[in-house]
């Protein structure tokens, strides 16, 4: 085939209808929101490298369906599916006026810019004015945008508000949302806009990759988080933006110490740490993850150090953490990671100084209002609290936070909730427990709650 001979069935009736690339792209984007309007439903656009790259037949596969059906209503008239505008050419009758065959003249195959034209052809005027006009309309298309402040404000408002209930509702339709947004920003992504907003949208698409990544943990798939928030750390190199890389960097470690890889998860704390937040609390989180996984690892002076750190990070924080609510690092969350971190090490003077640690944080979490209180750590403090008094041999006082536990299961199941409940079960099986009619109840509770199985749990499950 030579260079200028159609390449697709699409460049075919491109050059048939004689439209230019950039003619090509206009009537697309016409056509996708009349469309649109008449369904009701999402629209779409494409820029003119897409158009481009299109007709040339330059795309593997086919593009969404929503393009599909955006270019099958373009070619309706002519009768062909999707699949045959980006299949081969098909052989055409000369057209009768045509008696001498010439090389179609678009500018599917040169750039859109018209073809180089002799000095002995074409007066120096005609050639600078022509160069001129090439500039001006590379001017035209760099000036678009799919994108608008609107647009972004939008985004901003409703990753806040599903930030802020995150915490208190089931997940999976959570999820559904999330997803739904990060496809819409990964579709404007794919169009043109000027780099201040391209770095918006990718810390938008990031945002929500991380949010993601955090809900499809509480849904019990680590190895899709894991996915999700490879991706979200990119967006957030590609954004430059280093509160986002720090708080995806903390999630990477939270999600490897739930999945019993501790010195993975202090080393993704410590490479988090290296960004410094251009405000908010996501180094406090970091600092606090590290402590819990050293302190796992039996590490006391890293633990030591980690705590301080944390403490040391809450001091130095700039401003409010945005968008907030889930993505914020309280207090009381603080200070119940603190309290595991000094489970884990044990000894009297730990346990007892973990029971204050996990006291305070039930304290500052009650101290919320009902609707805004984030059940799955309360519940975790609250147990961080009944080993503490185990440890003192206080059966009663645990058996009370327990049944304060169980009694919110059924509003929000919590892996990692379940997860702390088995290894209590576990521990009021030891000879001092065993004779005790008490811990048998909580251990028939625990047993019969929907926290029994943390791996069998459905959708609504959680990490902390």
């Amino acid at each position: 085939m030579d260079e200028t001979s159609p390449r697709t069935r699409l460049e075919q009736l491109v050059i048939r209808k004689r439209l230019t690339t950039a003619e090509f792209m206009r009537a697309f984007n016409r056509t996708a929101t009349a469309l649109a309007e008449e369904t009701q439903g999402d629209t779409t656009e494409i820029s003119w490298p897409q158009a481009r790259r299109w007709i040339r037949g330059e795309l593997a596969g086919l593009p969404y369906p929503i393009a599909c059906r955006v270019l099958e209503r373009m070619f309706a008239d002519d009768g062909i599916s999707v699949e045959e505008l980006f299949g081969p050419p098909i052989a055409e009758e000369p057209r009768p006026d045509v008696t001498k065959p010439t090389a179609p003249q678009t500018v599917l195959a040169s750039d859109n810019l018209p073809r180089e034209a002799s000095s002995s052809s074409v007066g120096i005027e005609e050639m600078t004015n022509m160069a001129a006009a090439e500039s001006a309309a590379f001017g035209a298309f760099s000036e678009q945008s799919n994108v608008g402040p609107h647009t972004l404000e939008q985004f901003q408002e409703d990753l806040k508000r599903i930030v802020a209930v995150y915490p208190n509702r089931p997940v999976y339709p959570l999820f559904i949302e999330l997803r739904t947004l990060r496809d819409r920003a990964f579709r404007l992504l794919e169009g043109r806009q000027p780099p201040g907003m391209t770095r918006d949208l990718y810390l938008v698409a990031g945002t929500l990759c991380s949010v993601l990544a955090n809900a499809s943990f509480d849904l019990g798939n680590i190895r899709a988080a894991e996915t999700q928030a490879r991706t979200a750390y990119l967006c957030g190199e590609l954004a430059q933006h280093n509160g986002l890389r720090a708080w995806v960097r903390g999630l990477q470690a939270l999600i490897a110490y739930w999945d019993d890889r501790c010195v993975e998860a202090a080393d993704l704390a410590g490479q988090g740490w290296g960004f410094a937040p251009e405000s908010g609390t996501a180094r406090v989180r970091l600092a606090a993850t590290e402590a819990r996984a050293r302190a796992r690892m039996r590490d006391t002076r890293g633990t030591e150090d980690a705590l301080a750190r944390a403490e040391r990070a809450r001091e130095a924080v700039l401003g409010p953490d945005d968008p907030g609510g889930m993505m914020a690092f309280p207090e009381a969350k603080q200070a119940y990671n603190a309290a595991e971190a000094r489970l884990w090490l044990g000894g009297d003077a730990n346990c007892a100084a973990a029971e204050r640690l996990a006291e305070q944080s039930l304290q500052l979490y009650l101290a919320d209002p009902p609707e805004l209180r984030r059940l799955g750590e309360m519940s975790l403090a609250r147990l961080d609290l009944a080993v503490a008094r185990l440890h003192r041999r206080d059966l009663d006082g645990a058996a009370e936070q327990i049944e304060q536990v169980l009694e919110t299961g059924g509003q929000r199941r919590i892996e990692s909730v379940g997860r702390r409940l088995l290894q209590i079960s576990t521990a009021l099986e030891r000879p001092y427990f065993q004779t005790s009619a008490l811990a048998g109840s909580v251990r028939d509770r625990i047993k019969d709650s929907p926290f029994n199985s943390a791996r069998a749990l459905g959708p609504g499950r959680s990490q902390s």
